[in-house]
């Protein structure tokens, strides 16, 4: 039997060059269709959400604003003897009757329609996000302050990786101290980064009129914006157990007259601000959740509202926060669980890594709960690229593993489609027959591309052949590429006029010369 010939090393790599050239794999596509998960059964569901709504009419949520009593309380809701606000079953059951069943975060220039976000039923979309106040320095495996530079770093990144569907502020910057400074240059340096859809948290209120004008300079003049917001606000606006938040409070009051999408994130920790039972915690975070559904829709009736239960789990020895956990994982999933119980929009977050480095810890914990979040049928599956450190640390290398991951991952979700094509009964006695194998079918070579993901960072090549070319591990491999695309790719979205008129309106803490190839902060 003849056998067939192994493309050599520079076939490969020119194969994977021009599959990213074309966009990423045909075999795999955004909002592909989740929920093939499922931890809880039918009465399970039920149950948590009866409790939910028990802990909401009785025990209710401290700390209300006077503002927002002044709206909610002509309208049902009311005040028990411990000041808390509290809201009758029968409101609740009528918000979530009436609440928005979808929402459409927009792409914006090039991107437009192609890269648009339609978050409803069990679509899969995953984006990064997380707010981290380190950045790892991969030369040295040291954790540096993040800087509002590596702000726009990251999502210039971000806006080559074809499995990352939505940006965020995945970091603070810790050298832009003052609110109003950080969050105007914050959403300078996204837009200008990427045309993908976007997902920022504001520190106040007060800095959302002054982020429109920059929206609507990104979007092609004043107004436009709103007409196809390519931003939803994130936030905290519950601080657990059961307490508002004020100050993410607002910004959600504030998006929601605005009609804007708010995608809270409500994150109690079992055993410390949460129950330490995972049925406890589920029953706490749905009921907070479900209270910051009820104020959207009691100030803006059907004002689209991401369902955000981002339960955490506490390793009780120590009383820290574990992203890469089992239980961590199944919390999330069933999280979602609840979110298309009620057929809301939701989110979660996965990929919360305890490790801190890419390596085989980082592998399991990233795999296990992304891919459970993803299964689970998240809308958005949320701190994926690039986070290790449980939240607190951030890096370029992982945001490259990360994509990849994903995109093995998104090959899952799709599951495998059975057809009298796809089973194949006639190819099989064909080649059973003679040769005698399928690598030169005409089968094979025409779903080589639509069956199957490749990566391209991930290591497949003969023992031998891995040993000649350096024997590089995924780590190295990975800085490797993240150095060049961050030596090279340097884009600004918006046009040289409206960058003028925002540096000179704003107090933009990135200079210009640092977004062109020459700076020299970056070599391949």
């Amino acid at each position: 039997m003849t056998r067939p010939k192994r493309r050599n090393a520079a076939q490969r790599k020119a194969k994977a060059q021009a599959r990213l050239e074309g966009g990423g794999s045909p075999a795999i596509q955004p909002g592909m269709q989740g929920g093939q998960y499922r931890p809880l059964g039918d009465d399970d569901l039920t149950r948590i959400h009866e409790a939910a709504l028990t802990i909401l009419e009785n025990t209710g949520i401290g700390d209300p604003l006077p503002e927002l009593l002044d709206i909610v309380l002509p309208l049902g809701a009311t005040l028990n003897d411990h000041g808390r606000l509290c809201f009758p079953k029968g409101m609740i059951e009528d918000i979530i009757a009436g609440a928005a069943r979808e929402y459409t975060v927009y792409a914006r220039g090039s991107r437009a329609g192609k890269d648009d976000m339609y978050c409803n039923g069990n679509r899969v979309y995953f984006s990064n996000s997380g707010s981290a106040v380190t950045t790892l320095d991969s030369d040295n495996l040291h954790y540096r302050p993040s800087t509002i530079l590596d702000i726009y770093d990251f999502t210039r990144l971000v806006d080559q990786l074809d499995n990352i569907h939505m940006s965020g502020d995945t970091v603070i910057g810790t050298d832009v101290p003052d609110d109003y400074e950080h969050d105007m240059t914050m959403v300078y340096a996204l837009m200008a980064a990427t045309e993908k859809p976007l997902c920022l948290s504001f520190r106040n209120r007060e800095n959302i009129p002054p982020a429109l004008e920059i929206f609507d300079l990104a979007s092609g003049g004043e107004g436009a914006f709103l007409k196809k917001p390519s931003v939803i606000f994130g936030g905290c606006p519950i601080v657990s157990p059961l307490r508002f938040g004020r100050e993410n409070l607002e910004v959600m009051m504030d998006a929601t007259r605005l009609g804007l999408v708010s995608d809270i994130a409500v994150a109690p920790q079992s055993g410390a601000t949460a129950p330490a039972t995972l049925a406890g915690i589920l029953a706490q975070v749905v009921a907070e959740t479900l209270s910051c559904l009820a104020i959207v829709n009691l100030i803006r009736p059907g004002c689209p509202v991401t369902f955000a239960t981002w339960p955490f789990v506490t390793d009780l020895r120590t009383g820290s926060f574990t992203g890469g956990s089992g239980e961590q994982a199944l919390l999330a999933a069933a999280a979602i669980q609840m979110g298309n119980f009620y057929d809301l929009p939701n989110s979660v977050g996965a990929g919360m890594t305890d490790s801190k480095i890419p390596d085989a810890q980082y592998g399991y914990e990233k795999g296990l709960t992304i891919a459970l979040a993803a299964l689970s049928g998240a809308n958005r599956v949320c701190e994926v690229g690039g986070m290790m450190g449980s939240l607190m640390g951030c890096s370029f290398e992982s945001m490259v593993i990360d994509n990849e991951a994903v995109g093995m991952i998104q090959r899952a979700v799709r599951g495998i489609e059975i057809s009298d094509d796809t089973l194949s009964v006639e190819t099989i006695h064909q080649c059973a027959v003679d040769p005698g194998h399928f690598l030169g079918n005409e089968q094979t070579l025409s779903v080589m591309e639509s069956e199957y993901v490749y990566p391209n960072m991930m290591d497949r090549s003969p023992a031998d052949q891995w040993e000649a070319e350096g024997a590089h591990d995924l780590f190295e491999r990975s800085r490797k590429a993240s150095r060049e695309i961050l030596a090279t790719h340097y884009p600004n979205y918006f046009s040289p006029q409206a960058d003028a008129l925002i540096r000179e309106k704003f107090p933009i803490k990135i200079s210009s010369e640092d977004m062109r190839p020459d700076s020299g902060r970056w070599r391949a």
